[in-house]
């Protein structure tokens, strides 16, 4: 005999019911056809799915098994026939589950948590050490959605099948431990940074250009440049081993100070992409939680970048777009 989808329904009844003679009656069956069709099961398995005698029906550690299988087979046998249904009867599908890649952003989990919460869908997400991968992955149809962060001079990579919205751009912040002497200043120019060690400059893209440009224009050539993550930053900023430029939506985190750079010299964007073929996909939802995600992030940031963002705040130039 070969297991069917009937099988398992007859097999999750019987353990809804814990009695052969009760899920008998569920089913419209007798007693004696259901314990012939158990018998059955049984033998295709090999082993017994329940335990049976006087007092019920009890799932072995086979049938425990077999259980949650088929929990998770019938409701999505259903949902296929029901969209497929739909299709025929000429109504889209929209999309249950997407996969979203992030990379060189800090909006990625409140992106993916708006995601869930506003289109109702289930979210597989991964973060990708840069913006060429993603873009990749969401060509070739291994993401559905992505969230990418770039200097804010520079455009996503092009990619047939691929369209991308800017969703935010921001001003790059120097990240200093508190007891520098510049974490009291409402603004520092990179002159006063000269001298300093710095970290978190990304390789991606153009901003290691952008940044070392800048700093010609403020007269010197920065010293050390390391790479390094968010956390790492801000334990090295903390420890006073030198200072991070860091997105301007950097929560307050004890021992470090977000200080915001005069004349706003470097940039940092945020894009939101997805796939053409994606045509279950909610376009206008997914930009909307993208620029839902920046503005939460906004409203959790540093002060400083709240009173940036003031109106009349001399905050110099924003890049031309």
């Amino acid at each position: 005999m070969e297991l069917e989808l009937r099988h398992l329904r007859l097999i999750v009844t019987v353990a809804e019911q814990g009695s052969v003679t009760r899920a008998a009656t569920a089913l419209g069956l007798t007693q004696p056809a259901l314990t012939a069709q158990l018998n059955r099961i049984d033998n295709t398995f090999g082993a017994a799915v329940f335990t049976r005698d006087q007092r019920g029906a009890r799932p072995t550690a086979l049938g425990e098994f077999v259980l949650a299988r088929a929990k998770v087979l019938l409701p999505a046998m259903a949902a296929l026939v029901e969209d497929a249904h739909t299709i025929v009867s000429g109504t889209q599908v929209r999309a249950s589950s997407v996969r979203v890649g992030t990379a060189s952003t800090a909006l990625g989990g409140l992106f993916v948590n708006r995601l869930i919460s506003e289109l109702e869908v289930e979210v597989t997400s991964v973060t990708l050490p840069d913006v060429d991968g993603v873009t990749d992955q969401l060509a070739s149809g291994a993401l559905d959605i992505a969230l990418v962060g770039l200097c804010g001079t520079a455009e996503p990579p092009a990619a047939d099948g691929v369209r991308w919205s800017r969703v935010s751009t921001d001003p790059v912040f120097v990240l200093v431990p508190d007891d520098h002497p510049l974490a009291v200043r409402p603004v520092v120019t990179l002159g006063d940074l000269a001298d300093a060690e710095w970290f978190g400059v990304t390789g991606a893209g153009c901003f290691q250009r952008c940044f070392v440009t800048a700093c010609a224009r403020a007269g010197f050539t920065p010293g050390k440049v390391s790479e390094a993550d968010r956390a790492a930053c801000v334990d090295l900023v903390r420890a006073g081993h030198g200072v991070a430029l860091v997105q301007p939506t950097f929560p307050d985190t004890p021992g470090v100070s977000v200080v915001p750079l005069a004349g706003a010299p470097l940039h940092w964007a945020h894009h939101v992409g997805w796939r053409d073929e994606s045509a279950a996909l909610p376009v206008e939802g997914i930009v909307e939680a993208a620029a839902g995600a920046h503005a939460e992030a906004v409203s959790r940031s540093s002060p400083r970048f709240v009173d940036w963002l003031a109106p009349g705040h001399n905050r110099g130039a924003m890049p031309r777009e």
